[in-house]
Order: structure tokens, then C-alpha cells, then sequence
């Protein structure tokens, strides 16, 4: 089946972080006392300049702006960075642009800034409420800072943003955990993103491993989170993402519906469908950008350090290794359309899954309560 040219997306990443947490494996650098800000917003104009012949004609549907913590970049190189963007892209009408803001003082005063700038939508890295917790995270903020951030960001204009909470935390228990939410309800966002701390390998973390709650509070955990954010009206339409009705984020809908992305920036990713001529064969490409910040920055160095296409024997898996993890279901034909293949050459694997009470039937591809719980075991009859 011919691939059609799906949504287009932007991420853009900023590498550095005022220390490095132990729990986080992402590209993330600890920042100098000054950053080379212009010298990085040129590079990724640079870098972007080289991508647009992935554009093929769309417009930008949203952007994201993660980290690292793009926060500590100032309102000035955000400005120039986004007079690059419109010049060389078009932003659609309703565009969301999210940026990921750490709730330090210093940059919570930029919010309004950045809010003037056109960025729409915050998500806003709390993690715990609890100052204890906090600091086992190695988190900079205090949970009173916290607090004081969010409300800067509506004092700001911002009208739609995240809050990003952890669960499962050293010795943490059952009520910790449901205040932790709690308090996030009660600062008013239109989105939680709530999941539970795992142990990355390369993380100081994995080397010196914290004491984590057992499996059955865990669990208990999980269900009454689950119940107490559905009584506010947080809807879960993916495995870790909570929205009010209407607020879920474009951007990460996207992903998860393998859609089209460009990534920009020190490390960034990207997935870009080629369209080619008929007498070519289209094509679907995962890409990369040189990781380490100094080398990003070197003129002299090209920033595509990978560019590798997903065959066609596998793209079914990359496909539902997405897909399965939104909880709203996602049509057969954005399927074909996506993956160039016919859904029926997945029948077999889906009825499978069907039989084993993991995917609901239909003309969607939708997980029950159960393949919800047991998404490894549902993606394993994909493999």
C-alpha cells in the first residue's frame, strides 16, 4: 500500500541542566555559569536548514521544547530562535508549542516571556510535593517553589499546562503518593503526567540503588492514583498521561500515532516519512543529531549523526510498539496510511491478541483494562 505523509512535528532539545539527576538517563549536561545561547540557537537554525527538505510541504502541527531544562535559556534567545522558525517553517493555526520549565525561581520569572513569545502550553517537572522526596531526587526546587512556579505561570497567561509527578518513590507510601496528586489537582492544570520512578541503566540511581516501595504498594498505588485523578476529571489516555477533556497534548498523540517529526538540537530524534516518485520506493526514516553539546556547537562537525530507515518487515512493530500505549484507539487506516502495510497482514497477530482479552474488536486498534496492565505481554504478539 503507498505511505501517505502523516502530521509533521518539531522537537527541539536543550541539553543543559543545572545538575544532573540520578534518575535521569536523557542527554542532559550540566550547564556553565554562562551558556553559549547564541552560538546554540544558531546551530539549531543550522540544523533545522538542513532538515526542511523533510518538510515536503507540511505545516508544523506542534512543538516541543524538552530537555535537559530549555527554562534556563533566556526570553532573548528564544526570540531569535523563533523569528528563524517562521521564516523557514509554517506554524499551522492551532498550533501547540510546549516548552519543559524546571519551577526554580529564577526561571519561573521568564514565564511571561515566553508566554508573549507564542509558547502556549508548559509542562512543568514537580515530581513530588514532599521535600524530602525532593531531595532524593536531587531535584533543585523546594515543593514551596514548586507552588509559587505554577502560580507565576497563570499570573503569566498560561492556560494550558502540565505537571509532571512521580510515583513509587523512596519509602514512599500510599498516602504520600495521593497527596502528591492531590496538590497537583489543586493547582488547576489541564494535564498530569504521572509515572512511576524506574531505574535506568547509566543513572547514578542503577550504580547506587534507593530503597523503592514493594510491589503491593506499588499497586495500590497505581489503583487509587488512577481513581482519585478520574474523579477530578483527569481522563488516562495513555499509559502515563492524564488529561481534562480536550487537553490532551497534540504533540505526544502524534508520536504515539506514528506521526512525522524533526528533532533538532544535541541528541535530538527524529521520524520522517519520504514520499518518493512511483518509480521509487518511499520510504520511513529514524534520525539522530550529534549528542555530545560541544560537538553540536562545532561548525565543523555535521549534525546528523544517523539517519536509518525502518524496513518494511518491521514497521507493524514500530507501529504498535506506539500505538498500543493510547488508551483512545487508533483507526486501521491511520495504520495503513503510516505504515504502507495492509492491515490484514497483522490479522492474524490481532486476532491473537483479541483472543487473549488484550485488544478490544473492532476496526481500531484499541487495548482493553487488561493489555493495559499487561502491555509487554500484548506487544509480544506483534514481535
Amino acid at each position: 500500500m503507498p505511505l501517505t505523509l502523516p502530521p509533521l512535528s518539531l522537537y527541539i532539545h536543550v541539553p543543559w541542566c543545572v545538575r544532573k539527576c540520578p534518575y535521569c538517563d536523557f542527554n542532559s549536561h550540566k550547564a556553565d555559569e554562562t551558556l553559549p545561547e547564541q552560538e546554540y540557537i544558531e546551530a539549531l537554525l543550522a540544523d533545522l536548514q538542513r532538515d526542511l527538505h523533510w518538510v515536503q510541504g507540511r505545516e508544523i502541527q506542534s512543538i516541543f521544547i524538552g530537555g535537559g531544562t530549555p527554562s534556563l535559556l533566556s526570553v532573548q534567545a528564544y526570540e531569535k530562535l523563533f523569528e528563524g522558525l517562521k521564516e523557514k517553517l509554517v506554524f499551522s493555526q492551532g498550533i501547540e508549542i510546549t516548552m519543559e520549565a524546571n519551577p526554580g525561581t529564577f526561571e519561573a520569572e521568564k514565564f511571561k516571556g515566553y508566554h508573549d513569545l507564542g509558547i502556549n502550553r508548559l509542562s512543568i517537572g514537580i515530581q513530588s510535593f514532599q521535600d524530602h522526596q525532593l531531595k532524593h531526587l536531587g531535584r533543585i526546587h523546594s515543593a514551596s517553589e514548586a507552588i509559587a512556579a505554577v502560580k507565576l505561570a497563570k499570573n503569566a497567561g498560561f492556560t494550558n499546562f502540565n505537571l509532571d509527578l512521580m510515583h513509587g518513590l523512596p519509602d514512599q507510601s500510599l498516602e504520600d503518593a495521593l497527596n502528591d496528586i492531590q496538590q497537583a489537582i489543586n493547582l488547576g492544570p489541564t494535564h498530569i503526567s504521572w509515572y512511576q520512578l524506574t531505574i535506568e541503566p547509566n543513572t547514578e540511581f542503577y550504580k547506587y540503588p534507593p530503597k523503592l516501595p514493594q510491589d503491593e504498594t506499588l499497586w495500590s498505588i497505581q489503583e487509587a492514583g488512577q481513581t482519585l485523578l478520574a474523579q477530578h476529571g483527569f481522563n488516562q489516555y495513555e499509559i502515563s498521561a492524564y488529561a481534562q477533556p480536550g487537553r490532551q497534548a497534540k504533540h505526544n498523540i502524534n508520536y504515539w500515532q506514528f506521526g512525522d517529526y524533526l528533532g533538532i538540537g544535541a541528541g535530538a530524534h527524529g521520524k520522517i516519512t519520504v514520499i518518493k516518485t512511483p518509480a521509487e520506493q518511499s520510504t520511513i526514516l529514524r534520525t539522530s543529531k550529534t549528542r555530545l553539546p560541544k560537538d553540536y556547537l562545532n561548525k565543523n562537525k555535521i549534525h546528523s549523526v544517523n539517519s536509518e530507515e525502518i524496513q518494511l518487515e518491521d514497521r507493524d512493530l514500530e507501529f504498535f510498539m506506539n500505538a498500543l500505549r493510547l488508551y483512545q484507539g487508533t483507526p486501521f487506516e491511520v495504520f495503513e496510511q503510516r505504515t504502507g502495510l495492509s492491515i490484514s497482514h497483522c490479522k492474524k497477530k490481532i486476532e491473537s491478541a483479541i483472543e487473549a482479552g488484550l485488544l478490544e474488536p473492532g476496526n481500531e486498534i484499541k487495548t482493553t483494562p487488561k493489555g493495559q496492565l499487561f502491555l509487554n505481554e500484548l506487544l509480544e504478539k506483534f514481535l
